[in-house]
């Protein structure tokens, strides 16, 4: 391995085992690693502290490990045993009436720049660095052998998630099987998964708990999903008893996967329609028919020079729905961008509903379920947050 030697002091946030070295933290290289290499990491004095994959950019290097040890099969094998085996502890991997969750969630299980989605026999493997895309393979074989009979089928998807300037040439495709047999199972729902061309694994996994919750709020309302996408809130609050469900999404194509998902659940069900519109053009023209909204936008912000922007559609997006919504209505409102904090979501929807008037109470505070867990050590992974409003 090559060796990565940090400037004096820059190894304090390694001793707290945060697992990100910066570009900034390096005072030399002993020779000249390329990218998705694994490299040792030393201390100005020369004492070793931690290993991980070298990339080009901000984040130079990804830790793996805090000791000397070979990254191999045999670790990609014990590194996913942990996982599956917290999975299976939480009730999510071994449960008869949802075949879907998260493996692997990056730096969440000591694995920074991977994730791992199980869909029934299949799991979407997403490279987020140029290291784990060097690694796919024998990681992929570890899974496999992990897993076992449980998946037949690994999809690898990293398009549009690698750094473009490292001139990896990723290509989306099969590392085991094939199948195109695309339907998943939550909670004893049924969705097509489209992993081939749609967004992040092809479904969002981390909103799972939070629309079982829903279910519970939608008996006999007047529900409005916003960002639909392929309408996973939607089928939950029809199954919950609502009598009426409108989906809403930007893209046509999202709103023929909802539509196939419902139909799918609810086959011939009248209450649920869809509709493929710009979000705030649709908050615009509705009435105040609805008693339940949803508000679940893509990440308005993936970086931090784009804050303030992000700030400010959120205040927009929710004094919409403040404005809109009936008296007694319930409002969940989320936000997946990283950078966004809770305290600085709060803030935009606390402006919004002041600006509105409304008298407004937090049911609850909403994150992202078990399967995505948060690294104690990196509390830059608690990126999805929630809120639900009872809105007078």
């Amino acid at each position: 391995m090559h060796k990565v030697y940090l400037k004096p002091g820059k190894e304090e946030s390694l001793k707290r085992f945060h697992p990100w070295i910066f570009s900034g933290a390096i005072s030399r290289f002993d020779g000249e690693p390329e990218e998705g290499e694994v490299v040792e990491v030393y201390t100005s004095k020369k004492e070793f502290i931690a290993e991980g994959h070298f990339q080009i950019g901000s984040i130079a290097v990804r830790v793996l490990s805090f000791r000397q040890e070979p990254i191999n099969h045999d670790f990609w094998k014990r590194k996913l045993e942990i996982a599956y085996d917290m999975r299976c502890a939480i009730g999510i991997a071994i449960n008869p009436v949802n075949d879907t969750y998260r493996l692997v969630h990056g730096e969440g299980d000591n694995l920074p720049g991977l994730v791992i989605d199980i869909y029934a026999k299949t799991a979407v493997m997403q490279a987020h660095s140029a290291g784990m895309h060097v690694d796919r393979m024998v990681i992929a074989e570890a899974l496999s052998e992990v897993m076992g009979d449980k998946i037949e089928n690994v999809y690898y998807k990293s398009e549009t998630t690698l750094p473009f300037k490292a001139d990896l040439f990723p290509e989306n495709g099969f590392l085991k099987g094939g199948s195109n047999d695309n339907i998943a199972q939550e909670y004893g729902l049924k969705f097509h998964v489209d992993w081939l061309k749609g967004q992040k694994t092809g479904f969002f996994v981390d909103q799972r708990e939070n629309r079982s919750l829903l279910e519970r709020y939608a008996k006999d309302r007047s529900v409005l999903n916003m960002f639909c996408y392929t309408g996973g809130f939607s089928f939950y609050a029809m199954r919950g008893g609502a009598k009426l469900v409108h989906s809403v999404d930007s893209s046509a194509k999202a709103i023929d996967l909802t539509n196939k998902n419902v139909e799918l659940n609810f086959p011939g069900d009248p209450r649920h329609e869809a509709f493929a519109e710009d979000a705030f053009k649709y908050l615009d023209r509705m009435g105040d028919q609805y008693d339940l909204i949803i508000l679940d936008p893509p990440a308005f912000a993936k970086h931090k020079d784009a804050l303030r922007n992000a700030l400010q559609g959120y205040r927009k997006l929710n004094a919409k729905a403040f404005e809109k919504i009936k008296p007694g209505g319930i409002l969940f409102t989320f936000s997946c961008s990283q950078v966004v904090t809770k305290d600085n979501f709060r803030t935009a929807v606390f402006t919004a509903a002041a600006m509105s008037g409304r008298s407004v109470r937090i049911l609850h505070q909403l994150t992202q379920p078990a399967d995505h867990p948060v690294n104690i050590y990196h509390p830059e992974g608690e990126y999805l947050k929630g809120l639900v409003l009872y809105v007078e």
